[in-house]
């Protein structure tokens, strides 16, 4: 793969630093959800214009239309158009954002239509709250048409955030578990897109730099019982870095993701949760069907610091996988109500819907070999 980013990436040592940095004003628009702006928008009052998008799941056209809606009754209001759209949240925040940037006069459906031939009207700033991959670096949205019952995925140079700020001390607005899953949903990207056979040195170069960033700080978690209150400012600025790092790779995505995705739509599972549901069974089925896996077990045994090659490298993904479940037990697919005829489906759906991820696998994968992995998830 080809690797490139169009994205500015910077760094503020806190939220007001960023207004004051980027002279956030009258002029700009800034999108998040009230759960942050409870957290973080309290030392002063906003100078700027804010809408909140508080609605629960996954982005979806109707969020997008009401937002395009207020979005033209501001402007109209004020006489003028917005010079920055701020994006203050996770991948829902952020995905919507990206739609927002060519104008309050269209609708979600005009904008997928049209696609990349729509002008852009102002710059998007993104500001991202969690440690998973919300899409600051990327050129992809990815929104629910609730008509169509169905996802729509629009990739578009002009999708890219002109900047991303990386504010670690946000990350402190996620409770302990989201932080953790979030963070998790990094680490199986990182690692799909290292084994993918799309890698190239410079994404592998990538991925190791944030894979050992990551797996550093959950010793910490590890050391400190995983009280999410010890956490410097340092170690959630490393967490943010790593998870923004990993968003550069993040077309690699593979089975993990393919697999996740059926498991959110049926049992109601945040998405970065039920990757980390079949994330240690995916990596197991790997190893059981002969996927080179080698460097990466070469480059984890060393991270891990576990010694002496075991013949059967499982002595560095028991590893991994008990560094994990120190800092966050592993749930079962049966504790969300899933049986063997629900693997069944799900695997129908994974085949059915999923090929964009299963093309990344270091492997071809068959039906029966995912509906095995999530049985054996159960």
């Amino acid at each position: 793969m080809s690797f490139f980013v169009k994205t500015t990436i910077s760094k503020s040592y806190s939220f007001q630093d960023f207004l004051r940095q980027w002279r956030i004003g009258n002029e700009d628009l800034l999108i998040s959800s009230q759960r942050i702006a409870k957290a973080v928008f309290t030392e002063e009052p906003l100078s700027c214009d804010v809408l909140y998008q508080d609605r629960e799941g996954e982005p979806d056209d109707e969020m997008v239309d009401a937002m395009l809606e207020a979005i033209d009754e501001n402007e109209t209001k004020n006489g003028r158009a917005y010079k920055h759209i701020v994006a203050v949240g996770g991948s829902t925040i952020i995905g919507i954002s990206k739609l927002l940037v060519f104008g309050s006069k269209l609708r979600c459906e005009e904008i997928f239509n049209k696609r990349a031939e729509l002008p852009r009207k102002c710059k998007l700033l993104a500001v991202p709250t969690t440690c998973g991959i919300d899409g600051e670096v990327t050129d992809t949205t990815t929104i629910a048409v609730g008509k169509q019952q169905t996802k729509r995925e629009l990739s578009a140079p002009a999708l890219f955030p002109d900047e991303a700020i990386l504010i670690g001390d946000l990350l402190r607005t996620l409770p302990y578990e989201v932080f953790v899953t979030n963070s998790i949903d990094a680490l199986s990207h990182a690692m799909e897109a290292y084994i993918s056979p799309n890698s190239t040195l410079f994404t592998r170069t990538v991925v190791e730099s944030a894979i050992e960033r990551l797996l550093t700080g959950y010793k910490k978690l590890a050391e400190t019982g995983g009280v999410k209150a010890e956490i410097v400012s340092d170690d959630l600025q490393s967490f943010l870095t790593a998870s923004t790092m990993v968003g550069m790779v993040a077309g690699n995505a593979g089975l993990v993701h393919a697999l996740s995705h059926p498991i959110s739509a049926t049992c109601n599972v945040p998405h970065r949760k039920a990757n980390y549901l079949i994330f240690e069974e995916v990596f197991a089925t790997y190893r059981r069907l002969n996927a080179d896996t080698s460097s990466l077990e070469a480059m984890l045994r060393t991270l891990l610091s576990c010694g002496q090659r075991d013949v059967t490298g499982s002595d560095v993904w028991k590893s991994l996988f008990g560094l994990l479940a120190c800092v966050s037990p592993r749930q079962t697919l049966r504790e969300f109500g899933v049986n063997e005829a629900g693997c069944r489906e799900m695997a129908r759906w994974t085949v059915r819907e999923g090929q964009r991820f299963l093309s990344d696998n270091p492997l071809p994968i068959s039906q029966e070999v995912i509906e095995d992995i999530y049985r054996n998830c159960i």
